[in-house]
């Protein structure tokens, strides 16, 4: 078995893990509010990155970047999970895989040209959103929707961002002192948060090591050795089977059955993605 085929067979797993981990988190959230589950996940992810790659090649010239890294994804997943309190995890999945339909748009704006095929991919997204959002009847739009959308829109700048800095530092540098940095800033953040709760219980204690160990330090190392053998849209292509799983997952765990309207909007914001990866060469 050629190390292509192992990375192609480890990104497969990580997209599994990382869609499963919707289902886990949408429970934690019953026993710990966003903030506490955050620095929780991402403190034991990052001390668990540093024990494994070494703090010796932490430079100080990486600080300001990782610094810079840990708030985008910060807030990204501060969305994220704020969105999932009120939002069901398939949902939440694809609509933050609407960042990597975001990335081509945002490159655009900073003067990189737009494939046609990344604008055809938005404009799908963009589709399957509505359909994702759009409330039907006299019902309001879903506040954890629209929290996950701002999440997903600072997924695609940390995206683009990562993809500035690895041409000047090292993942071994700068991967461990971002996923520490979003520990800390949610601790720094948790006296502000206005629905802090925290009961400390075996299902939160083992939410936390799975996103953490698995989902979190895991999942990155995984994801940059992979990128060693196989290409940048080739991965993302693979990844786009996250929210695949988190849907399959969330209806065999959760009993999530949804209806015709948002699995047209989950079918369209799929198709988006794979069409801006693969014809829009666009990297992730």
């Amino acid at each position: 078995m050629g190390r292509p085929y192992k990375a192609e067979i480890l990104l497969v797993i990580v997209a599994f893990i990382w869609g499963a981990t919707f289902v886990v988190v949408k429970d934690a959230l019953a026993d710990a509010s966003p903030l506490v589950f955050l620095a929780g996940r991402f403190t034991l992810a990052g001390v668990a990155l540093f024990l494994v790659l070494g703090w010796k090649d932490l430079k100080p010239r990486v600080l300001l970047p990782a610094a810079w890294l840990g708030v985008l994804l910060f807030l990204g997943y501060l969305f994220q999970t704020w969105g999932l309190e009120s939002t069901t995890p398939a949902k939440c999945a694809f609509i933050t895989g609407f960042s990597v339909i975001l990335v081509p748009l945002v490159s655009a704006l900073m003067g990189q040209r737009l494939h046609a095929a990344s604008a055809t991919g938005a404009l799908l997204g963009l589709a399957g959103l509505y359909f994702l959002i759009e409330p039907s009847g006299s019902a309001s739009i879903n506040r954890g929707d629209l929290l996950t959308l701002f999440g997903a829109v600072a997924f695609a700048l940390y995206i683009i961002w990562v993809g500035l800095f690895a041409q000047r530092y090292s993942f071994v540098q700068l991967a461990p002192a971002q996923i520490l940095a979003v520990g800390i800033f949610a601790y720094v953040t948790l006296p502000f948060d206005p629905q802090y709760h925290f009961q400390l219980t075996r299902g939160l204690i083992a939410a936390i090591a799975v996103t953490a160990i698995l989902a979190t330090a895991f999942a990155f190392a995984v994801q940059n050795w992979a990128q060693r053998y196989i290409s940048a849209s080739h991965t993302a292509l693979i990844l786009t089977l996250e929210p695949v799983f988190a849907a399959l997952i969330s209806y065999w765990l959760a009993g999530e059955r949804p209806g015709g309207r948002v699995l047209l909007g989950c079918a369209l914001v799929l198709v988006g993605m794979v069409v801006s990866e693969q014809l829009g060469g666009s990297k992730l």
